[in-house]
């Protein structure tokens, strides 16, 4: 099943967004690191002051109302110690409660929330003043504990300690250094209020953060892009650039700009076409001097060759007729099929420069492969002999140059008769728009080490053989006639044993016009 490639996806993992996503994504890292780090400092810094101020109001307070009361105090005193806090808390609110000498804190307001065990103890532990926050109906409250201490001789009282900061978990205190345990008059108020404004400021905080982190994501897309597109032009110039060498363009150069890395990967680029402009250079002069040689050497021997072949048929025709001693009618013999083997290489590489020079015409014609396999069975001899079997059930038309078609037909069956065993089967089938030919021998087969290259040049699969009676040449001559004419021939081996040749050629619906 052919698959489709969707080209968001293939857009989605491009460098370019991947660039812009990690940009983007550090960004918003730093971003959330440093609203985190503000938004905890910032929250600390607006705890403490609520804190520091509390603790400074309720001592002051203490400092105005304590003298007054009378020691031992009943639990009337101290309710009313508690209700002139409470009054004189104001926008505070504070919900103010006494106790003395470890007794049950005592209050004046109903709604005062209850004193944590933990705070009591630390004040009581300790003998300063104490601060901690706690949660009380859902709502975030600072609750204050803070000892009253003698002042002097006579017995006044006063605050004796300074404030200290707090948790939400535990109660802190901190010494005062104008008392000591010693001068403590056994009496210590609690007070607690919301911190609902305080609270208030820090949801503000968040909500800056929020409210800021978008159009800080969107400021950053902006150097995003342009770092991409920073990093991606001189990458997409190399792409464009490989492309034409691809393409054949080895002349192509990059400009490389600057002294990062990717400029020095753009000076890279350009040695490496420079050392593939001169190597293909040498290497198409080597081939071209190879091909001509090639094409020089078989020209020259025409003609000599040409002299000696009417030299071999006198001297078989007198062979023949026996006036030459038999000795000298072998070495007759001899000469002429050498000389016959030479004449065919000869002419095979005169063929083989032509294709290699794109000179070889093609001249096509409409025509029933049917026919032209008939034919060349027929010219070669091997139509009645009873080695080679046609199997031609039904038409074939093609439209091919039926020179080069008999070609490679007559060194398809001539290979197959004499490196395989007779009889050879010659078969035509129609598929579709495509016409096969297959022939098909009984011999051993190519061996598998030599399948991938029975078509190439000179190429004999038994090395221990080197004069096995062909130039090398004619698998390769009849697959480059096969493609001169539109199709493709492939080698294999038959489950039963032998070898497989088929020819494949486009119909006549389906092949182009003459050349």
């Amino acid at each position: 099943m052919r698959r489709f490639r969707l080209p968001f996806r293939s857009a989605a993992r491009g460098l370019r967004v991947r660039l812009v996503v990690a940009f983007l994504l550090a960004a918003a890292f730093g971003a959330l690191l440093t609203a985190g780090l503000t938004f905890h400092r910032a929250r600390a810094a607006i705890l403490d002051r609520a804190e520091e101020t509390a603790v400074a109001d309720l001592r002051t307070q203490l400092d105005s109302l304590a003298p007054d009361l009378t020691l031992p105090p009943t639990p009337e005193d101290l309710r009313g110690l508690t209700r002139q806090i409470d009054q004189a808390g104001g926008a505070r609110a504070w919900h103010a409660s006494a106790s003395y000498r470890g007794g049950e804190p005592v209050t004046a307001s109903p709604g005062t929330p209850p004193v944590p065990d933990e705070l009591r103890r630390a004040v009581e532990d300790s003998g300063r003043a104490v601060h901690q926050r706690t949660e009380h109906d859902g709502r975030p409250w600072l609750a204050l504990g803070m000892p009253v201490a003698y002042t002097d001789d006579s017995g006044d009282t006063g605050t004796g300690t300074d404030a200290g900061t707090g948790t939400d978990a535990d109660a802190h205190a901190d010494t005062d250094t104008s008392a000591d345990a010693g001068s403590l008059s056994g009496l210590i108020v609690y007070a607690a209020f919301p911190l609902d404004d305080d609270r208030a400021d820090i949801d503000a905080l968040v909500t800056a953060a929020e409210a800021g982190a978008v159009p800080a994501l969107a400021l950053a897309l902006v150097p995003a892009l342009f770092a991409a597109r920073s990093v991606l032009r001189p990458v997409r110039r190399l792409r464009h650039g490989a492309e034409r060498i691809a393409a054949g363009e080895l002349d192509t150069r990059l400009d490389a700009p600057g002294r990062d890395e990717l400029a020095d990967l753009t000076r890279s680029f350009n040695t490496m076409a420079e050392t593939l402009e001169r190597d293909a250079a040498e290497l198409r002069r080597l081939e071209a001097g190879a091909r001509r040689f090639a094409a020089d050497v078989a020209h020259e021997l025409r003609t000599p060759l040409a002299a000696m072949a009417a030299v071999t048929e006198v001297l078989d025709e007198d062979a023949a007729s026996g006036v030459l001693p038999a000795d000298t009618e072998d070495a007759v013999r001899l000469i002429s099929e050498e000389v016959r083997a030479l004449a065919r290489t000869v002419e095979d590489l005169m063929e083989v420069s032509r294709f290699d020079a794109k000179a070889a015409p093609v001249h096509r014609e409409d025509v029933d492969l049917r026919t032209l396999v008939t034919k060349t069975l027929q010219l070669r001899g091997w139509a009645h002999d009873g080695r080679v079997r046609a199997d031609l059930p039904e038409p074939a038309p093609v439209r091919v140059d039926p020179r080069r078609i008999d070609v490679v037909l007559g060194n398809l069956v001539a290979n197959a008769l004499h490196h395989g065993r007779p009889p050879v089967t010659v078969t035509v089938r129609v598929r579709g728009d495509r016409v096969r030919v297959t022939v098909t021998d009984r011999g051993p087969g190519i061996p598998d080490e030599a399948l991938p290259y029975v078509f190439d040049r000179f190429y004999k699969a038994d090395a221990a053989r080197p004069r096995s009676g062909g130039s090398g040449l004619g698998l390769a001559i009849a697959q480059e006639n096969a493609a001169l004419n539109d199709g493709t021939l492939t080698a294999a081996n038959h489950p039963d044993g032998g070898a497989v040749f088929t020819l494949t050629l486009p119909s006549a619906a389906s092949s182009p016009g003459t050349t």
